[in-house]
């Protein structure tokens, strides 16, 4: 029996989509002044038509808003960080509408490694948390639940996170 993985079979884009396939690896910024908007119960907590997406190799674009873009006083950090081999250290913060809180539903890089610098104290949020858009587009949540990515009908796959793709 062979160790090697075989990757799947992107899915084909059509005009206006594109491939997770073609993103690179190490990921890549990429500005975008599509209109990004994050609610939670009902509550706009954030809305931006300055983001930077984040583009991995086999991951839907991860969205990521500027700190002016944010409704702050929902917002409250917490001791929580994660690890990220190519962003460093993120933070993570508690977002809390009328008495109701997501633990540790929002993440930022405060001192992003040198290449995504340009990510320091960007906010993103988990889809699968929030309601979520991209120019009025619902936003899915990427598959399995360490990732963040945003699933919008621009984007094809097959997405890191589904069953059998800890290999990829």
């Amino acid at each position: 029996m062979s160790n090697f993985r075989q990757l799947p079979d992107p899915h084909v884009p059509k005009q206006g989509q594109e491939s997770v396939w073609n993103y690179p690896r190490p990921p890549a910024l990429d500005k975008s002044h599509l209109l990004v908007e994050v609610f939670f119960g009902g509550v706009q907590i954030a809305k931006s038509q300055s983001s930077l997406r984040v583009l991995e190799t086999s991951h839907p674009p991860t969205f990521y808003i500027p700190p002016d873009d944010i409704d702050a006083q929902f917002f409250s950090q917490t001791e929580a960080s994660s690890f990220c081999e190519w962003k460093g250290v993120a933070s993570y913060w508690d977002i809390t509408v009328e008495k109701v809180t997501v633990e540790r539903g929002s993440w930022a890089y405060l001192n992003p490694a040198a290449p995504f610098d340009e990510l320091r104290g960007y906010f993103s949020f988990y889809p699968s948390l929030f309601e979520c858009y991209v120019d009025g587009r619902v936003v899915k949540p990427q598959p399995g639940k360490f990732y963040g990515g945003w699933v919008t009908s621009d984007v094809v796959g097959p997405f890191k996170g589904t069953p059998g793709s800890e290999w990829w």
